[in-house]
């Protein structure tokens, strides 16, 4: 028995800002001017970053006085707290999962009542009971449906949603499962003006994805769907202190090092070797890769020996939404998804992402 993706459906923001806008807001925000404010132009220019979403519509305000969730001044100040943060995330995350949820079964002949297990994802919020309990309520699944939830893995953690979904319908033929990853990442912005937060200041955006996986292909009302042949996952402890996600006063604070695109680099080829190995495939046609930013995607093109023609999908996604953390992946594996045709028929989808440990998560899929 094999699982089948039959659909995936996003979600965003209703506020997009290009990223020549939102750096102006973030200019004055971390105090600089002159050099300052012309260096930070060059970071943001340099992400390849053309706009991104975000629940928070401060970032598009031209004058501080107008500011709703910031101190309504230049310095944001006083900041919001991690529990403002929080009951912002608990406003805005459910109705942005119900429309990624919603796109999703759009293109399936899947009903809410059908929904055997739900897996939600999400490393920006928390609170109990939780975002799965309120889309149960909302889609209107049975109070029945099995529950699970993967907190606070960062950028990989749809991978670990498509791995348990995938051993669910192994197990049970039977089985409908809902994946619904969402991230409000614009909401925890830092001032301090340290290299991490500035990375991160430039890249992360708000979105929602949500995957429906079957052991049917009936299921689906698109001609062609992707089926999980293999995953192969590694852990790299010496980039323990590069990336990572804490929680701090004002917010979850992101650590992304500079050297993160430096530590892929140094597995990224063999890691992909031992997973074509799981299901003896030579040549892989199409590539779904989490673009955790400009420089990353360019490090695995380069080791891949792909060209970034190829790598289309992540990098279409980088340029219209940002980094969206967990989403982000399927987003990508959306985009390429619409491009494919029955003529594309058991062709190989190789999709990578990354995340805190150093994590490296890779899935071979192949086209139904």
């Amino acid at each position: 028995m094999s699982s089948t993706i039959i659909s995936i459906g996003t979600a965003v923001p209703n506020h997009q800002i290009a990223q020549q806008q939102v750096v102006e807001f973030m200019a004055k925000a971390h105090g600089f001017n002159g050099k300052g404010s012309t260096r930070l132009k060059a970071l943001y220019r340099a992400t390849a970053i053309e706009s991104r979403y975000t629940v928070i519509s401060d970032y598009a305000k031209s004058n501080s006085e107008g500011y709703e969730f910031y101190g309504a001044n230049d310095l944001l100040e006083p900041l919001p707290s991690t529990k403002q943060r929080g009951e912002l995330y608990r406003k805005e995350a459910l109705s942005l999962s119900i429309r990624s949820a919603n796109s999703a079964f759009e293109f399936s002949n899947l009903k809410p009542k059908q929904i055997t297990h739900l897996i939600t994802i999400s490393c920006t919020g928390m609170y109990a009971p939780g975002l799965d309990i309120d889309l149960v309520k909302s889609l209107g699944l049975k109070g029945s449906v099995q529950r699970t939830c993967i907190n606070f893995m960062g950028c990989y953690a749809a991978f670990i949603g498509l791995k348990n979904a995938d051993a669910i319908v192994k197990s049970d033929p039977a089985a409908k499962v809902l994946i619904v990853a969402t991230e409000l990442c614009t909401i925890h912005f830092q001032k301090d003006s340290n290299e991490d937060n500035l990375i991160a200041n430039s890249i992360f955006g708000d979105g929602s994805a949500a995957v429906l996986i079957s052991g049917n292909p009936n299921d689906s009302k698109l001609d062609v769907q992707l089926a999980p042949k293999a995953f192969h996952n590694m852990l790299y402890p010496e980039g323990e202190t590069e990336m990572a996600w804490n929680i701090g006063d004002f917010g979850y604070e992101m650590k992304l090092s500079s050297y993160v695109p430096d530590l892929i680099e140094k597995g990224i080829a063999d890691l992909v070797e031992e997973l074509k190995s799981k299901v003896d495939v030579e040549h892989t046609e199409h590539f779904a890769i989490h673009p955790g930013g400009k420089r990353i995607l360019e490090v695995i093109e380069k080791e891949l020996k792909i060209d970034k023609s190829q790598d289309w999908a992540g990098r279409a996604v980088l340029k219209e939404y940002g980094n969206m953390s967990s989403p982000t992946v399927l987003f990508a594996m959306r985009k390429l998804l619409d491009s494919l045709t029955s003529a594309n028929k058991q062709e190989h989808v190789l999709s990578l992402a990354f995340g805190p440990g150093l994590t490296v998560e890779s899935l071979m899929l192949e086209v139904v």
